[in-house]
């Protein structure tokens, strides 16, 4: 096997993965919180209840670029992980590294949600 295709090999379902978080992250966000974020495309976070000066902030945004970016974090790392440190096959790691995404997200919305106390009354 030519060493590009190894690589390849390798990190595509890494660069896959990350790929679908980059472009979905803010739809699974909105569907949480139902904080008024629409996709990339249609918008983005101009609707979002952390616009709204009296309103309960969405915790992705409430916590600004350094919260998103320990999201991400904890979202990628295990990506990362299962794209280049695990034996399995090609489709496997990449359905894994798929996974990860909603997985880690909806537990760090839960757990900022309740931080935050954003479901409360």
């Amino acid at each position: 096997m030519p060493a590009s295709s190894a690589v390849l090999f390798k990190w595509s379902p890494f660069v896959l993965s990350f790929a679908v978080d980059c472009v979905f992250f803010i739809n699974l966000c909105s569907w949480i919180f139902k904080c008024g974020c629409r996709s990339l495309w249609a918008g983005a976070d101009m609707a979002c209840n952390i616009h709204m000066e009296h309103a309960k902030h969405c915790p992705f945004c409430a916590h600004g670029w350094e919260g998103q970016s320990l999201v991400t974090i904890a979202i990628v790392a295990p990506q990362l992980f299962i794209s280049l440190r695990t034996p399995w096959t090609w489709l496997a790691r990449l359905l894994a590294a798929f996974a990860m995404f909603p997985i880690v997200e909806s537990l760090a919305a839960l757990v900022l949600g309740w931080s935050d106390g954003y479901w409360s009354h």
